[in-house]
């Protein structure tokens, strides 16, 4: 059987890897099947360019995988509509990821595919695709979401793969990693070749707003994650890998465990990777900065205790300011994500953020505030739901969930202009904090390069 898995264009310079698709075209070569890639995203072909690939080329089966956002949605909406023109449309059109998996059907009746993957899709897949290849029934398939004439049926949920080192690696010569390596992340150097990579599957810890739905962590094996990243280096000159999983650093435990690996492997390569400031001490960064981290990526999402309670963030602000403190002067830069609108946030949460962010700030990345979001499958998205803020699933993507930096949802006790307002506010602060430093720090490089005749000087390069 030929597959066709296409990665959508999200309209960016560079691309982020596509993780999950590369681990689904790696299982199912594995299995024998014919994949190919469809890159929109490398290319940036307009939508019609897939009908005509479709109408000269025949393919069994297509698979698109989206997360949950207003952008992916729309995309696969135009995605399914480009495949439903095609002359020869693929007998099977499968559909994945964080974007439909909480609620399936509606995704089935807006693309018009055949069935859904819901959650991790590795053995599901070869499964279903084995169900299409002998013309079987779906009904016993876990994890999926299928149509049956004019209605949509959808099957118990799929145990999660308790060995996920069982798992091929990611199907990376399928890719154009000469694109994909281009990324740029805080603190490379120009010449750097960056990819992403996964420690391991989920996370410990059960924010209300994550729309993650497998609970629990499940982490790769240290060995593992070295051998892929040798991979990569000999491959592909990988020079810094930006670990994309929740949470690398689970435990304080679990985190020195790579760092050792990293170190007794003698790797010499950067990482970044999303941390706790629960796990932010001393001893703990300082081996994650001799290991090679340069940034830890932190959800704070706020500065109140009160607001951090309602998150279920499992976070108080002296953690916070503890955790940073040690981060900066262990030399490894800290990603700090603030998030506005939540239960209980006011103008004083969202003032004591903005303060927190500017104190703090290293100039590794420009921070603004972002709304947060009630996306379907979190605990926030139940309570919208059931406060009236959200009618449906239909309702979030069509009409509320319209832009990622707009409110979805208004949680606060103030109006929608006053929410709009103080955001204002904070973020032009904030935009003009970095920027002011960023002069500041321009104009002491050009009086150093002057006056000391600094003859290494490579010019003023934009990054």
């Amino acid at each position: 059987m030929r597959i066709l898995l296409v990665v959508y264009d999200n309209d960016s310079y560079i691309h982020w890897f596509p993780q999950g698709l590369a681990y689904i075209a790696a299982v199912l070569r594995k299995d024998g099947y014919d994949v190919e890639i469809y890159n929109q995203d490398v290319h940036h072909y307009p939508d019609e360019h897939l009908t005509s690939y479709l109408d000269q080329n025949k393919f069994d089966i297509i698979g698109v995988s989206i997360i949950a956002g207003y952008y992916q949605y729309k995309k696969l909406l135009d995605i399914s509509a480009a495949i439903e023109n095609s002359k020869q449309r693929p007998e099977h059109f499968i559909i994945g990821g964080h974007g439909p998996s909480p609620e399936p059907e509606y995704f089935l009746r807006k693309t018009n595919a055949d069935a859904a993957v819901i959650g991790e899709g590795e053995e599901t897949v070869l499964e279903l695709f084995e169900a299409f290849a002998n013309h079987q029934s779906l009904e016993d398939i876990k994890g999926i979401a299928y149509r049956n004439g004019q209605d949509v049926l959808t099957n118990p949920r799929r145990e999660l793969i308790k060995d996920i080192d069982s798992i091929p690696l990611p199907a990376y010569d399928l890719f154009p990693m000469e694109h994909y390596r281009l990324l740029r992340m805080p603190n490379c150097s120009h010449s750097d070749f960056i990819m992403p990579l996964l420690s391991g599957r989920g996370c410990t810890f059960t924010c209300n707003f994550c729309y993650r739905l497998d609970k629990g962590f499940r982490p790769r094996s240290s060995q593992a994650i070295v051998e892929e990243i040798k991979y990569l280096k000999k491959e592909f000159n990988i020079t810094y890998i930006a670990f994309s999983d929740e949470l690398l650093m689970s435990s304080k435990q679990r985190t020195i465990e790579i760092c050792e690996a990293f170190l007794k492997a003698d790797l010499n390569i950067k990482w970044d990777c999303n941390g706790r400031l629960n796990y932010a001490t001393p001893d703990v960064l300082s081996m994650m900065k001799r290991a090679g981290c340069v940034f830890i990526n932190y959800g704070i999402e706020a500065y109140d205790n009160d607001v951090l309670k309602k998150m279920k963030k499992a976070l108080t602000i002296r953690q916070i300011d503890k955790g940073i403190d040690e981060t900066l002067a262990s030399g490894i830069s800290p990603g700090l994500n603030m998030l506005f609108g939540h239960i209980g946030d006011n103008k004083d949460t969202l003032t004591a953020a903005v303060d927190f962010l500017i104190k703090h700030d290293d100039g590794a990345q420009m921070r603004t505030i972002r709304p947060v979001t009630p996306y379907p499958g979190s605990p926030l998205y139940d309570h919208a739901i059931e406060k009236g803020l959200i009618k449906d699933i239909e309702d979030f993507y069509e009409n509320k969930h319209l832009n990622s930096d707009l409110f979805a949802a208004n949680f606060t006790q103030l109006s929608e202009d006053e929410l709009y307002l103080e955001l204002t506010r904070a973020n032009i602060r904030l935009i003009e904090n970095y920027f002011e430093n960023k002069k500041q720090s321009m104009a002491k490089q050009t009086r150093e390069l002057y006056s000391t005749r600094d003859a290494s000087f490579r010019g003023f390069r934009q990054s």
